[in-house]
């Protein structure tokens, strides 16, 4: 049996412009990782679930009403 690769995707959050993307794999058991798309071979970062779940929380942002 082989270990899982992480499948990539652009972050919801990034922008169109094409310049700050962050690409997200949250297909892996236990683990997010999260990396610089332009940067691919560059440092990746690594969070439980449940932190990254706060972390897009507290980032989402808030509505004005």
């Amino acid at each position: 049996m082989s270990a899982a690769e992480p499948r990539w995707r652009t972050s919801t959050r990034s922008g169109d412009t094409g310049g700050a993307c962050v690409e997200v794999a949250d297909n892996l058991p236990g683990v997010v990782l999260v990396r610089d798309s332009k940067d691919r071979s560059g440092p990746t970062l690594a969070f439980r679930p449940d932190a990254w779940r706060i972390f897009i929380a507290a980032a989402r942002p808030r509505s004005s009403g």
